[in-house]
């Protein structure tokens, strides 16, 4: 039985692994398949937008998938913040099909449901209208419970991006306090590997954090649309205000604070600067890299080289090289198709790669200024590379391309990276012959730039 339940997890995990779905991730460490750490990203037009939520998942190998396994949220700031009517600061995840919460008949749990199903249900709970997952919310007063529910969803915006997003990224980068400035020289180190040092880390000391590349590159997607979402919220809300605490929330169960919207925005610039440096940095050790003539080096030059030699034979105009004969960096130009909105243009596109590739994904810029849905307006693309190549830059490259050239997509605001162009590409007829206009002349300006 321990064997059968063993092999009913690793595949769930693996199937999620390979999954499309962009806005949930699942790890394990060292075979332990029975302790899972998830990721669960929040979704769009909620108040937890694009916030990185995980939880701690513990199968019992003699009981699975008879019994559900125990789910807890570890998001929820040293348990002084509880994110929902149905998600404590504790930790603890209500919910009837993980026999947390007494639901109707027919929504406990099953041996047919598995890990995909449960983190679904926990991201269903993440709602426009979060208050509504209180039990007592059909019961409530009409007009004081409208009040509720908007001084509610304001103030898990608020701390979805103060805790789930901003204090996760900080602590990944190693930067700490509030300026609008790059991180200081000493702040830099302590997020930096010096390649000529050797390094004897215990593993036992260093935390498991399988979110994090995966974290970094996302908030790069979705800084715009943070930093939209900041935007308006001042307009609402006022720096210094304090959060109402609502009647289900208990002393030790509650999301309590004040609203500083302006020290937010800060941070989240500081946030985007030093992953700026960072990746910087990786071309700084990919030159260390070269001359040692590591193992990654001699790998990233190979492919670049296979890969130069096949675009000789293409159909479509595409040219590569390295920067400074730096294997970590690559400077990819692009000629748009014939007969399409790329029609004549010509852009080049950046790829930082890191020296712990394919760990850490490549960064991906466009170096020419371009109007278009899937590009931030600071160039960073939004595209999806094989989740089981990861290590195979020719993948990259034509996943690049196909989220460059992709005529009609299907609606996925998980890919809302540009949110001006998005709301054009997406909306009616008339702002569609908006968007395509401004990005024929971006296209038609990256000619005349060339």
């Amino acid at each position: 039985m321990a064997d059968q339940s063993i092999i009913r997890i690793t595949k769930e995990i693996g199937e999620l692994q390979k999954s499309s779905d962009l806005s949930l991730a699942v790890a394990f460490r060292d075979r332990d398949v029975r302790n899972v750490k998830a990721l669960i990203i929040g979704p769009h037009e909620t108040p937890y937008e694009f916030g990185f939520f995980e939880f701690s998942v513990k199968f019992n190998k003699e009981d699975y998938p008879r019994k559900s396994p125990t789910v807890t949220g570890t998001t929820t700031n040293s348990g002084r913040c509880r994110f929902n009517p149905n998600i404590y600061g504790s930790g603890k995840v209500c919910l009837s099909i993980l026999g947390t919460w007494r639901g109707e008949r027919g929504e406990e749990w099953s041996a047919a449901q598995g890990l995909e199903s449960i983190l679904l249900s926990i991201q269903s709970l993440m709602s426009s209208n979060p208050y509504e997952n209180e039990p007592g919310f059909e019961d409530a007063n009409e007009l004081h419970d409208k009040k509720n529910q908007k001084e509610y969803i304001e103030k898990i915006r608020h701390e979805t991006l103060r805790i789930s997003i901003i204090q996760r990224l900080e602590d990944y980068l190693g930067i700490t306090g509030s300026c609008l400035t790059a991180p200081t020289p000493a702040e830099q180190q302590n997020y930096r590997i010096d390649l000529d040092d050797d390094i004897d880390v215990d593993d036992a000391t260093v935390p498991w954090e399988p979110f994090k590349d995966l974290c970094k590159r996302r908030f790069l997607w979705y800084f715009d649309t943070y930093l939209e979402t900041i935007k308006k919220a001042k307009e609402e809300v006022k720096d210094g205000q304090p959060f109402v605490r609502m009647p289900f929330e208990g002393s030790s169960n509650t999301m309590d604070g004040k609203f500083n919207y302006t020290d937010l925005e800060q941070r989240l610039c500081r946030i985007k600067a030093a992953l700026d440096a960072e990746s910087d940095r990786w071309a700084v050790e990919g030159v260390s890299s070269r001359v040692k003539d590591t193992t990654m080096a001699v790998n990233l030059r190979r492919q670049f080289e296979q890969i130069k030699e096949s675009f000789k034979g293409s159909d479509v105009p595409r040219n590569i090289e390295l920067v400074d004969d730096n294997p970590f960096v690559w400077d990819l130009t692009y000629f748009g198709r014939p007969m399409t909105n790329l029609d004549g243009g010509v852009f080049r596109i950046k790829l930082n790669f890191s020296p712990s590739f394919p760990e850490e994904q490549p960064r991906v810029k466009f170096l020419t200024p371009i109007f278009h849905h899937r590009i931030a307006t600071d160039g960073t693309l939004c595209y999806f590379p094989k989740p089981n190549r990861r290590e195979d830059v020719k993948q990259h490259i034509e996943a690049i391309i196909e989220a460059l050239e992709e005529e009609q997509p299907p609606y996925d605001p998980r890919t809302l990276i540009h949110p001006e162009a998005h709301k054009l590409y997406w909306g009616s007829a008339d702002e569609r012959r908006t968007y395509n206009r401004r990005l024929r002349r971006s296209v038609q300006r990256s000619a005349e730039d060339f």
